[in-house]
């Protein structure tokens, strides 16, 4: 194939070296990449190297329109007397070959057909003469190598001396000069390239404008990508009438997004089909493989499991998918790797064709999606080990709690899509998630996974657990507070639809009960007694409450669960306390506390000292308060717990001002606030912010500062959906300035510490 220059032929005129187009409509935000190619190109760089930049990325992402934008800023700047521009055709069928491309050139530069060497005779050395002898008369030419491919299509065509050059290739060419990635644009800038283009058919256009929302969810369709944006465009043109909406639905619909993105004369499927037919086939291979991940990213041990081989092997070819920026490595992690949404589908589609050929290659995508899986179950369970109370066996796949929790952080967001994946997958993840969502607050996946639990045990007809399961959602449940949040992903787990208040919590741990006493599992029908006690605490059914979890308590010691006996001592301490029998509180408190040491449970050990705290300060004894809160704070500080941290942080605070120490009063229920709501706990949050403003109040603070902080306590309520507790505090804020200068030091509840428990 002969390399396109754009010029003519052969006749040496000035115009060869002016034939660089200007870019297309639209052309925005790029301004750091221009900055950074214009520093490559400058005429001053003794010492720097050569003036060539090398521009990849992946297709349809505008390397060449910024290569065009660089070269007209250049020219604008004096830098550059001229520009020599080829075509190399890197992703066609037949790539253009350094001999012609050479051809091309030396032709540009005014070298009649009958002089130019035969191919291998010395093209290169004419091309370097050519360009020497023009820095000779004082010019400086701009080579722009576009679309090549491989090193070997470049290398002949480095200019020498003074001049500059510019390439662009879907694949990281090292060695030839400074690279620069190009990537997608930002979605501001998405967007200005969609009206600039739509303007650019039609002026009045005024679709961008009046809803802008949509077309945000556009460009966004388009994955930012300039190549797709600007097919968009071209279609939008063709249907002045198409809202941006419609359009925008269109892509996300049944037709597919690669089918929308082609307008005829461009299409992005074709785009990434070339891309793909340049790997080899266990790339190509392995690029399907990983759109059977269920998440966002993948890890190389995992895409390993996928592509069954070694991991060295699949992180050599990981790499060299990332070089042809197919993958990338995710910003957080080099051994992760993810799509871009668009290429995402594409490679779901590739896979689904392969596995249409016939039964044995279906069966080995199969295979492939079924050692995933397990690989995700087999980790969450082992991780899991390491959050169990200690004294539990631990598995040695990860070394400690640390470790595991960081696995966990990982995989998360691939662990809650392949529990969505089967039945069984969402069976065997609810168990083994559940004490890590807990951990890290994470209280609608945490509900999200109780539910696909619940449903698959329906769906595997699984009596044997579905008592359990029931146990377990009714506790995420009574952990969320509020639950219009989670009932749009409830619905789609196709399960209880109707979950909004604590009456569903209480159903559910009722369900559970009765099913652990209709099976003689008496373990689990002490642990359903306790999660119901604290349902019916909320419900403010105290001498219910009191029933509960005295039963939960007597039926623990009857098994001989120990832990469980002291998840059950702490639920009865809180229920005395709300039935202000504060000396009782404080044995059963101190009850927990012993028998948590007794396991080396850690993490209860804490709850339980914060909880004696709370006991403590109703018996106003505010200097063991402190102790007691100091300690679960330093152990919590010490599992890594930083949700029961903040917690311990805000019962300090309370702690402090009933010791009339207000300054280290506010700054603990600060911290608190600032932890609570790191960790989105909205409704805590809200909580902390009150008792502060509380703090200030007693303090005799500037009204203006405790207005304040009634408003963020009100800020933080309504994030969390609780509109009741949001009224009072905006009510408080609004009645601050004729408020009394001392408040009591329980004006807002104090904040315990339950430990749900789950099968």
């Amino acid at each position: 194939m002969t390399a396109n220059t754009y010029v003519q032929q052969y006749a040496p005129v000035p115009t060869a070296l002016d034939a660089l187009p200007q870019p297309p409509v639209g052309f925005t935000g790029r301004e750091d990449d221009l900055a950074y190619i214009l520093g490559v190109l400058k005429p001053d760089r003794s010492g720097e190297g050569p003036a060539v930049a090398v521009l990849s990325g992946g297709g349809g992402v505008g390397k060449t329109t910024l290569a065009y934008a660089a070269g007209h800023a250049a020219q604008r700047s004096g830098w550059f007397t001229g520009v020599l521009l080829v075509d190399l055709h890197g992703y066609d069928p037949q790539p253009a070959q350094a001999e012609e491309a050479l051809e091309a050139l030396l032709r540009s530069l005014g070298v009649p057909h009958e002089h130019l060497p035969p191919p291998g005779a010395g093209r290169d050395v004419l091309y370097r003469s050519q360009l020497n002898a023009r820095q000779e008369k004082g010019q400086r030419l701009l080579v722009v190598a576009d679309n090549a491919s491989a090193i070997a299509q470049v290398q002949p065509l480095m200019p020498p001396g003074h001049h500059g050059m510019l390439v662009t290739s879907r694949q990281r060419l090292t060695g030839l000069g400074r690279m620069r990635t190009v990537n997608r644009l930002q979605p501001e800038d998405a967007v200005a390239l969609l009206e600039a283009a739509l303007k650019n058919n039609d002026p009045d256009d005024p679709r961008v404008g009046q809803d802008p929302a949509a077309a945000e969810r556009l460009v966004s369709a388009c994955d930012y990508l300039p190549l797709a944006l600007q097919i968009t465009a071209a279609l939008l043109a063709q249907d002045p009438g198409q809202p941006l909406s419609e359009r925008a639905d269109a892509l996300g619909g049944a037709e597919g997004v690669l089918d929308g993105l082609d307008d005829g004369e461009r299409s992005l499927r074709t785009t990434f089909d070339q891309s793909l037919e340049r790997l080899t086939p266990q790339e190509q291979d392995l690029f399907r493989l990983l759109a059977l991940n269920p998440g966002p990213d993948i890890s190389t041990p995992a895409a390993a499991i996928l592509a069954d081989q070694s991991q060295p092997a699949t992180e050599r070819l990981l790499a060299r998918l990332a070089a042809s920026h197919l993958i990338e490595r995710t910003p957080a992690a080099r051994d992760r790797w993810q799509m871009h949404d668009l290429l995402r589908a594409y490679a779901q589609k590739q896979a689904a064709a392969v596995m249409d050929r016939g039964r044995t290659p279906r069966r080995r995508y199969d295979q492939a999606r079924d050692r995933l899986t397990h690989h995700y179950i087999q980790h969450a369970q082992a991780a899991n080990t390491h959050l169990d109370p200690t004294g539990s066996p631990v598995s040695a796949r990860f070394t400690d709690r640390d470790q595991a929790l960081a696995w966990f952080d990982a995989e998360r967001e691939n662990l809650m899509a392949t529990a969505h994946t089967t039945p069984q997958a969402a069976l065997d993840l609810s168990f083994a998630l559940g004490s890590y969502l807990r951990w890290r607050q994470r209280l609608q996946d945490h509900v999200v996974v109780r539910a696909l639990a619940l449903d698959a045990c329906t769906k595997l007809n699984d009596t044997r657990n579905r008592a359990t399961v029931w146990n377990n959602l009714g506790g995420a449940l009574q952990e969320l507070r509020r639950f219009d949040d989670a009932l749009h992903a409830l619905e789609t787990a196709h399960t209880l639809k109707a979950l909004r208040r604590f009456d569903d919590a209480l159903h559910a741990h009722q369900t559970a009960r009765n099913l652990h006493q209709q099976t003689g599992d008496t373990n689990g029908e002490a642990s359903a007694w306790n999660n119901l006690g604290g349902v019916l605490k909320e419900l403010r059914r105290f001498d219910d409450t009191l029933h509960a979890v005295e039963t939960a308590r007597d039926l623990y010691q009857q098994t001989g669960d120990t832990n469980g006996e002291a998840s059950a001592w702490n639920s009865l301490g809180i229920a005395l306390k709300d039935l202000r029998r504060f000396d009782d509180a404080l044995h059963a408190h101190q009850t927990a506390r012993d028998l948590h040491q007794q396991t080396g449970d850690t993490n209860g050990e804490a709850i339980a000292w914060n909880n004696l705290g709370g006991a403590l300060k109703d018996l106003r004894r505010f200097d063991d308060a402190l102790h007691a809160h100091q300690t679960a704070h330093d152990l919590h500080q010490q599992t890594g717990n930083t949700h029961g941290e903040a917690i311990a942080w805000n019962n300090l605070g309370t702690a402090y001002r009933g010791l009339g120490r207000f300054d280290e009063a506010v700054v603990a229920g600060k911290q608190a606030a600032a932890m609570l709501a790191a960790a989105r706990d909205w409704f805590r949050t809200g909580e902390a912010w009150g008792e502060v403003a509380t703090t200030l109040t007693a303090a005799g603070a500037d009204t203006a500062q405790v207005r304040e902080a009634w408003e963020q306590s009100a800020q933080a309520y309504t994030q969390a959906g609780a509109g009741e507790e949001a009224d009072a505090s905006r009510e408080h804020a609004t009645h601050t300035e004729t408020m009394e200068a001392q408040l009591p030091t329980d004006a807002v509840r104090p904040e315990e510490e339950v430990a749900l428990e789950s099968g």
